[in-house]
């Protein structure tokens, strides 16, 4: 186990800068998730830290040891690629050993580790087949045992599910996260898909642009998100938002509907804003606030989706528990819960709570 700080670490290749002065301290055992949209800089933050790619400026430090100019072989760390980086002609057996033969461990202790690696991930009856014969979850977890064999400070995931199917991906989330509740390591993984990230984390580092733009615990950026791409960002469906402007303690939204805004919100009359409201976060009732034209309505048994428009034209999407009677090209009244309220200034996007 160890730390790890990040120092106003910077990326450019060439006149391009990528990464824009990123600062986080991940504490030894956490298991901490990169999430962003594509382009936004998360596997070049990443490899930077496992020494594949140069620190432009900035330091890496690893348990209070600045890193930057130490060969990746040489840092402790171990990776788990999206694509498997397996070598093909090898068997797992071969697959898994041979990063601790190039250390010239002694067999004995390569034999060891490989079969508590294959037993931990249960794949003992995989050892003799090549990566052509096994299915696209075996081969991450052969993967995974590959980087458990080195006993890392620091395991490091780059979208290691993105090949998988979708029920595939939801088995493979558990056993990482049971693999690091058994191990205790430090884990930083890099994903796209932020109901990876909240289920699996226990910190979040949502990049955009190159720039962290909030790090913390999950709960705590989706219940109290900095700004508007945080609060859109994370949390499925994705939050709704209306446009307006600040009149006495209310929102009057460009909808039409005119919402109180409760205590906790430091606004200005006439102020230009955006209300963020999330879709299980509204009642519904004839005298509701909002008028919601419903365009398509999944009932799903336990729980429906209504998806529609405001009367200005913005979407908006309704989740409610159980079965809704609601038909498609039918209106819809909704009142936002005041507590759960969101509100962003509209110039600069950043969250208006105090």
């Amino acid at each position: 186990m160890a730390d790890l700080t990040l120092n106003n670490v910077h990326k450019s290749y060439g006149a391009t800068d990528v990464i824009f002065g990123i600062d986080m301290a991940i504490q030894s055992g956490e298991f901490c998730v990169f999430v962003g949209p594509s382009g936004c800089g998360k596997s070049t933050l990443l490899r930077m830290i496992a020494g594949l790619e140069d620190v432009t400026a900035g330091e890496v430090q690893i348990d209070g040891q600045t890193v930057n100019h130490i060969p990746a072989a040489q840092r402790g760390l171990a990776m788990v690629f999206q694509s498997y980086a397996l070598y093909p002609h090898m068997s797992v057996r071969q697959n898994m050993a041979f990063g601790l033969e190039n250390l010239k461990m002694p067999r004995a202790e390569i034999k060891s580790r490989i079969e508590d690696a294959a037993r931990m991930l249960q794949i003992d009856e995989l050892m003799e087949r090549r990566p052509a014969a096994l299915s696209g979850g075996q081969r991450q977890r052969i993967a995974i045992g590959r980087a458990v064999v080195r006993e890392p400070k620091i395991f490091l995931f780059d979208e290691p599910l993105s090949n998988l199917d979708a029920e595939l991906r939801v088995a493979m989330r558990a056993e990482i996260s049971d693999l690091h509740s058994r191990l205790g390591n430090t884990m930083i993984y890099v994903t796209h898909d932020q109901v990876e990230a909240m289920t699996m984390a226990d910190k979040i580092a949502v990049l955009r642009k190159g720039v962290v733009e909030q790090f913390g615990r999950p709960l705590d950026l989706f219940n109290r998100p900095d700004n508007r791409f945080v609060a859109g960002f994370i949390g499925s469906p994705a939050m709704n938002f209306a446009k307006g402007v600040v009149k006495s303690n209310a929102v009057a939204l460009d909808a039409g509907a005119v919402v109180p805004l409760p205590e906790g919100f430091t606004t200005q009359e006439g102020q230009q804003v955006e209300l963020g409201i999330r879709a299980s976060h509204m009642d519904v009732a004839a005298d509701g606030l909002i008028d919601v034209q419903a365009n398509m309505v999944e009932q799903l048994g336990s729980e429906s989706y209504v998806y529609g428009k405001l009367t200005d034209g913005t979407s908006f999407t309704l989740h409610q528990p159980g079965q809704v009677d609601v038909q498609s090209g039918t209106k819809v009244r909704v009142t936002p819960r005041p507590d759960m309220i969101h509100l962003f200034d509209a110039s600069s996007g950043l969250s208006l709570r105090s």
